[in-house]
């Protein structure tokens, strides 16, 4: 089985290829001001997930739907049925809340706490934020963080799930900042770092260099350009 890729699309927005061919979008916003021009058009989609439902995390969600749905979206039980309304194309299958997992196409998708709000850009409620934690094919585990402040509960994530790589937002304002960050990666035990939802705009002023000195000693943070890629 091959290796899986995990490729940053800008903001907080990502692509999973997964080792069993699979193709997973997390938080897609495709139009935000990072997300390089040949990754605006994806090629294919088998699944769509969402931790909560601000538009600068669900704004590609309807979009891609239609274009390559119907498919599977994990998202909150409000949110899904929300994405539903706007004419998200996806199955009938309830959307989980916090603890529960889901499995579409052979990968796991848990949601986990999140402090956070969420609603749509009218003002309506869609269900509270979440962290997801993707378990692939090969058993190679992901934790998207979503938006969120450090909490102290991110030790029972760890515990429970124990994520090879751990995706924080480390922007400040909306989000936690690389001080937060840091502690983060400590109540995580996390080994792996992706920094996400930093420098889109100039509110988001936290940077990866600062998250490497907030950081436990021997946590990897992997930043990359938007485009670039890790693997898995």
């Amino acid at each position: 089985m091959a290796e899986g890729t995990m490729t940053w699309l800008g903001h907080a927005s990502f692509r999973l290829d997964t080792p069993g061919g699979k193709r997973v979008y997390v938080d897609p916003w495709l139009d935000n001001p990072k997300c390089p021009s040949s990754e605006k058009d994806p090629a294919r989609c088998d699944v769509i997930a969402a931790t909560h439902g601000h538009g600068d995390h669900v704004g590609s969600v309807v979009d891609l739907s239609k274009k390559f749905g119907p498919l599977p979206i994990v998202a909150m039980v409000e949110l899904k049925s929300w994405l539903k309304e706007q004419g998200a194309q996806t199955d009938d299958l309830p959307g989980p809340n916090k603890g529960g997992t889901v499995e579409p196409e052979g990968i796991k998708f848990t949601l986990v706490n999140a402090f956070h709000s969420s609603a749509s850009d009218d003002g309506t409620y869609v269900g509270e934020a979440a962290g997801i934690v993707i378990e692939l094919e090969d058993g190679k585990k992901i934790y998207f963080a979503g938006d969120t402040c450090v909490f102290g509960d991110m030790e029972l994530i760890g515990r429970i799930y124990a994520p090879d790589v751990a995706v924080l937002p480390i922007g400040g304002h909306f989000t936690m900042d690389p001080r937060e960050a840091g502690v983060a990666c400590e109540l995580l035990d996390a080994r792996r770092v992706v920094p996400s939802h930093y420098g889109t705009f100039p509110l988001l002023g936290g940077t990866p260099d600062e998250l490497k000195q907030q950081a436990p000693s021997g946590t990897q943070v992997e930043a990359v350009e938007p485009g670039g890629s890790i693997t898995l």
